[in-house]
Order: C-alpha cells, then structure tokens, then sequence
C-alpha cells in the first residue's frame, strides 16, 4: 500500500467536510453496511495493488454520479488514501448539470468549463492547490478515460441498476442509491435540494474513506 499523504484543501472545502463527519450518526445502519462493503473492496486494493478504481454510475451521468466521484476523491485525498481514483459515467452520456456545478461552488470548490455554451461542457473542478482538477462531463461508463477492467461499479441509481445487470470487466458491484435532486428543478427549494443532497453524498463517502483509513496500516 502507498503511504498516506493527506493534502491542504481549500477552506471552504475543509470546513464542509469538517461538518459532514459530524453527520456520521445521520447514517442508518442498513446504509453503513453498504458503505463498509465498499470500503472493504478500496481497502484490499490498496493493500494488493496500491490502486483502487471507482466508477459511479448513473442513467445520464449528469447530477448523482458526479457528486460521488468528486466527494469520493476529495475524501479519499482528505484521508491521506493515495491511489484511489474517482469516475463516473453513465447508460447515455447527456451532461453535467449546471445546478450541480452551481451546488460544487457553493461548497468551496473552483469550477470553469473549457466552453460553457458546449452541449456537454468540459468542467474542470478544483478543490485544492495539491491536486490536480477534475475533468467531468458526461460519458458513458465504459468510455475513455474511464477504467474497463479492475474496477468497482457503484450503482448510484435504480434506472442505471436495473438496466445493467451486468457491468462488464468490474471487480465488485455496489448499489449504493440516491435520490435524484432533479425533482425540485424549476421551483424554490432547488438550490437546497442539491445542496442537501450533495452534503448526504460528501457524508457517506467520508464514512467510506474513514473506513478505509482506519482499517489501514
């Protein structure tokens, strides 16, 4: 396994984080068995390999699944977890939502698009001077730059669940579902739905991660 070597996050980033970790006890118990299903899959291999692979995937990979695989990677970098790399794809590609972009700043990341008016923008999101950013738009799974053999497929919607019972060249399988922030777009509680479901997203993962690090030598 690579030695631990936490980065400095942004602030604004940090401090968010900071809130979601108090939220552990949000979690149910149901929901922490999933999450320690995954952490057991990154734990082993980064004990076997140094490198764990995550695809989260979603129908049009353009809201849930890219909250994952950013909060996955900024968490896993919070824990010090080197080696784990973050992507998410989808069953079609369309694009990445603009509320989640909007939802992303409002929690301390940087976000700029090489074209915003691009009918799937290229994001490129930043959450700290040590890192190199996220390149997110919408793709699907098994598309360029995302792995297509040794990885762990999390399932983060019952549409993408449900149409791929099988994921090819997967290591491990993991429906770890969201509710689907779309369902308040156009009315007043928008900007707080996202919000709310990108701090649940942020939470688990730093569960998972947490995990991981505290199961790790």
């Amino acid at each position: 396994m690579r030695e631990s070597q936490s980065i400095d996050l942004f602030e604004d980033v940090a401090l968010f984080l900071e809130e979601r970790t108090k939220e552990f006890g949000q979690i149910p118990e149901a929901r922490r068995n999933e999450l320690t299903q995954l952490a057991g899959y990154v734990r082993g291999c980064l004990t076997t390999s140094g490198t764990a692979k995550i695809t989260f995937i979603c129908t049009h990979n353009s809201r849930r699944s890219h909250l994952s695989q950013i909060w996955a990677k900024v968490a896993a970098d919070a824990y010090g977890l080197t080696g784990v790399q973050t992507f998410s794809g989808g069953t079609e590609a369309t694009a990445m939502n603009p509320r989640v972009v909007d939802s992303l700043r409002r929690s301390g990341f940087t976000v700029q698009a090489d074209d915003p008016q691009a009918v799937n923008p290229v994001y490129h999101v930043r959450y700290s001077d040590e890192a190199e950013p996220l390149r997110c738009f919408s793709k699907v799974f098994d598309q360029s730059p995302n792995p297509t053999t040794g990885y762990c497929a999390v399932m983060t919607c019952s549409s993408a669940d449900n149409a791929c019972p099988i994921v090819p060249g997967c290591d491990f399988r993991a429906p770890i579902r969201y509710e689907d922030p779309k369902v308040a777009d156009g009315t007043p509680e928008e900007s707080a739905i996202y919000d709310e479901r990108s701090k649940q997203i942020c939470r688990e993962m730093l569960f998972v991660f947490s995990e991981v690090a505290s199961h790790t030598e």
